[in-house]
C-alpha cells in the first residue's frame, strides 16, 4: 500500500469525510474505494469500446448495387 498526500477544498474533504462516516470507513480508505471504482469504470469503458470498434460494420450494397429501400431494411418477416 503507497501513502499520498492529497489536498483538497475544504467543500469537497467536508463531503468525502461524511461519507466516509456513513460508510463505516476512514477517509483514506473511502477515497482508495473512489479512486479504485473510477479506475475500473474508465477499465471497462475501455475494453467495451475497443470491443465495439473491433466489429468490422456491414456493408449495405455492393459495387454497382443500390442502397436497400427502408421497407426492405425494416422487413421484420424477413427476420422471421
Amino acid at each position: 500500500m503507497k501513502n499520498v498526500t492529497i489536498s483538497l477544498d475544504e467543500k469537497t474533504a467536508s463531503w468525502a469525510r461524511k461519507h466516509a462516516a456513513e460508510k463505516g470507513v476512514s477517509l483514506s480508505r473511502f477515497i482508495g474505494e473512489v479512486l479504485q471504482k473510477d479506475m475500473r469504470r474508465a477499465r471497462d469503458y475501455e475494453r467495451a469500446r475497443r470491443l465495439f470498434f473491433s466489429v468490422v460494420p456491414a456493408k449495405l450494397k455492393g459495387p454497382g448495387e443500390r442502397y436497400p429501400t427502408r421497407e426492405e431494411l425494416y422487413d421484420r418477416g424477413r427476420l422471421r
